[in-house]
């Protein structure tokens, strides 16, 4: 299953959550198909773009093993009061993980009040990782503010994708929010974390939307402004939705092409080639998104809670949730309440930061 194609974004809804959206009286709101945004002009949704079977065909088609969908951030779900994004949310998992293969599901949480509870929930249930929108980790305040649910993967060995979230483009064109605002919460993400993601969660598989907003090809400024790059970060990785050759060269020639995943962004988007050999696709397509995905990336692959077999081995099992117990020698028994809390757990973190920074002291160059 190494040539195994995996698309780590895209989006499909539900038939429950698109009747969620057209109950609702304010935005995110559906009028039939036309979709209303608090700061974006209305959008016409083509039905088509949600029907489950047409789009597992056209995975299935492309050889797509695995394709990993999400809430779109942009709706603004996350950002609703708790009572009013509890139910969008409920009925978002709960239908999403019914989505036919190749369909795999990332979780969403409330981010205006962050609550780490949800995204455990979603993670039992089968999701894959959690999303979190961009503009919920603007600053490293923001990050540390929302640092509760990020924390959560990290425990549990499962990646989070960064997504662009609320825009405010009204009486300007369509194409303003995914070229400006979204371009923008992504690289002030990017740097935010660059900041102070990786001292909040030393081991936590990170993947930004969009190739950050091509924040990365910025570093040169980065260092004539007094900033440092003094690694690549192996666990930082960037998606290829919306660029062709020309932002995938450039984003590569600054991080290698290790960190470097497909994600499409289907429907809104096709998957893009970057021109650059057999083994590049296959890295891009194949190998990198396995990395990002690892400890569940079989899974993924070979079917689970939310790919719509009954396999006996899913996402729930046991044994990836308590995954980051066993690898940190915290044994499951320690507590009953905790199965990972382990009184030894605060000098092994020391010992994994102090590990971290000595393999990567003598790299120059390159990003976090």
């Amino acid at each position: 299953m190494s040539d195994s194609i995996i698309d780590v974004h895209q989006h499909l809804w539900p038939e429950g959550f698109v009747e969620a959206l057209r109950v609702r009286a304010d935005p995110p709101m559906l009028r039939g198909w036309t979709l209303h945004l608090a700061g974006e002009p209305p959008f016409e949704v083509d039905p088509a773009d949600h029907e489950p079977t047409k789009r597992a065909a056209l995975e299935t088609d492309g050889g797509t093993a695995a394709a990993l969908v999400s809430l779109s951030s942009p709706l603004g779900v996350e950002w609703l009061p708790p009572e009013q994004a509890a139910p969008l949310l409920d009925v978002w998992h709960r239908g999403a993980l019914e989505l036919p293969p190749p369909f795999r599901t990332w979780a969403a949480a409330n981010v205006l009040e962050p609550d780490a509870e949800q995204v455990r929930d979603a993670l039992d249930m089968g999701c894959v990782g959690l999303q979190i929108p961009a503009d919920a980790m603007r600053t490293p305040a923001d990050l540390d503010r929302i640092a509760a649910l990020l924390a959560v993967c990290e425990q549990r060995g499962r990646p989070v994708l960064v997504h662009p979230g609320r825009a405010t483009a009204e009486g300007l064109p369509g194409w303003w929010p995914p070229v400006v605002d979204y371009v923008a919460q992504l690289q002030a993400a990017w740097w935010a974390w660059h900041a102070a993601g990786r001292a909040l969660l030393p081991e936590l598989r990170i993947c930004f939307a969009a190739g950050a907003g091509l924040a990365p090809v910025h570093h040169e400024r980065l260092v004539a402004r007094g900033g440092v790059f003094d690694r690549i970060d192996p666990n930082v990785f960037v998606d290829t939705s919306s660029y062709g050759p020309r932002g995938l060269d450039a984003l590569i020639r600054v991080l290698g092409i290790d960190p470097v995943v497909l994600g499409s962004d289907r429907p809104y988007a096709d998957p893009t080639d970057p021109g650059l050999g057999a083994a590049a696709a296959r890295a891009i397509r194949c190998t990198n998104p396995r990395r990002l995905l690892m400890p569940v990336s079989e899974l993924v692959l070979h079917g689970g809670a939310g790919s719509g077999t009954s396999d006996a081995v899913s996402l729930r099992d046991p044994r990836l949730m308590y995954a980051d117990t066993r690898r940190r020698g915290c044994p499951p028994e320690t507590t009953s309440e905790n199965p990972r809390r382990c009184r030894f757990r605060g000098w092994a973190k020391r010992l994994r930061r102090f590990k971290y920074k000595t393999k990567y002291r003598h790299l120059e160059g390159g990003l976090p």
